[in-house]
């Protein structure tokens, strides 16, 4: 065959297929633009209204004052729930994916969402590392709290190892187990060995649940300016940021829940009050004292400052 001949055969049958290609892309993205354009209405629609709510007044001045009637008042609850619950058993799996790894998805979730805000907002790198430093410092405080809680605690408590008693005719019924105590054993290595810890402490499940909600709280409520200074400039914030606002928000939720539940299913007073206590004034401490002062004086800055023009910062003041 002549090589010219076959060279038009070949490039007429890439023609064709490219063509059937760009049929057959067609045929798949049409019917998807009309499943995304609702989804992408519903995210907005629900975002906006979640963004509306976090960064009211109300949220803002008054989420840690019912944040902490729940940690008062919340083992009340456990004279009506269930002891049969599937909350009440210490392996649900909440427990076990969430609760033991409270700071890492509030580091993932939140530290993803200030990039992403802080980046699209400005294009700045420097100031993005400035507003991701904040979480950076909260991680720094509560693992300096955790090391300090287990000093503590190894320091005043005591390890015992149960003992069986010795078998009574006339007091078999009452016999309590003797309790051997020993010496130069931490909590972790008493509870690993399977023996009794006994003294005091302070719920540290309680204090990074009260900690990360505070801290969720803070860092989403300036969503609600970043959207209202895209619609001034006519723009929409990208679908990724409104998802990882809405993760966001979950995670808020869950862990609303986690800390209901244990106080309500296994209540530990005053262990999980001062446990709260501590969370409170973590947050406290930062995002009301360190964080309101200068760049100049160490700090990273409150969440949205140099992110938003003039007229937003003086409107979130008022």
């Amino acid at each position: 065959m002549d090589p010219m001949t076959e060279n038009t055969s070949k490039s007429f049958t890439a023609e064709i297929n490219f063509e059937k290609l760009q049929k057959i892309a067609a045929e798949v993205i049409l019917p998807s633009r009309f499943i995304l354009r609702p989804l992408n209405a519903a995210l907005e629609l629900i975002t906006s209204i979640l963004a509306w709510i976090l960064g009211s007044s109300l949220v803002q001045k008054h989420f840690h004052l019912m944040l902490s009637g729940l940690v008062l008042f919340g083992p009340v609850l456990s004279f009506w729930v269930s002891k049969y619950s599937i909350f009440a058993n210490g392996n649900h799996y909440l427990y076990r994916k969430f609760l033991r790894s409270t700071w890492g998805w509030t580091c993932i979730l939140t530290g993803s969402f200030i990039i992403l805000l802080s980046f699209s907002t400005r294009r700045s790198i420097s100031l993005t590392l400035r507003h991701l430093s904040r979480i950076g410092l909260a991680g720094l405080l509560w693992w300096g709290c955790r090391r300090l809680l287990t000093l503590l605690e190894d320091a005043a408590g005591a390890c015992y190892e149960p003992l069986a008693p010795v078998q009574d005719t006339q007091s078999s019924a009452s016999a309590q187990p003797l309790l051997l105590l020993h010496e130069d054993q931490t909590k972790a290595s008493c509870l690993k060995a399977n023996m009794m810890w006994r003294g005091y402490e302070v719920s540290q499940e309680t204090l990074i649940l009260c900690l990360s909600c505070l801290l969720l709280v803070e860092e989403l409520s300036i969503f609600g300016r970043h959207l209202a200074q895209e619609k001034r400039f006519h723009r929409s914030p990208s679908a990724p940021l409104r998802v990882l606002f809405l993760l966001c928000v979950v995670l808020l939720f869950i862990w609303m829940v986690l800390l209901l539940c244990l106080l309500a299913y296994f209540p530990a007073w005053p262990s999980q009050q001062l446990g709260g206590a501590l969370g409170y004034l973590g947050w406290r401490s930062l995002y009301q004292g360190w964080y309101r002062l200068t760049p100049s004086e160490g700090s990273p800055g409150l969440p949205g400052e140099g992110l938003f023009t003039s007229t937003d910062s003086d409107k979130h003041s008022q």
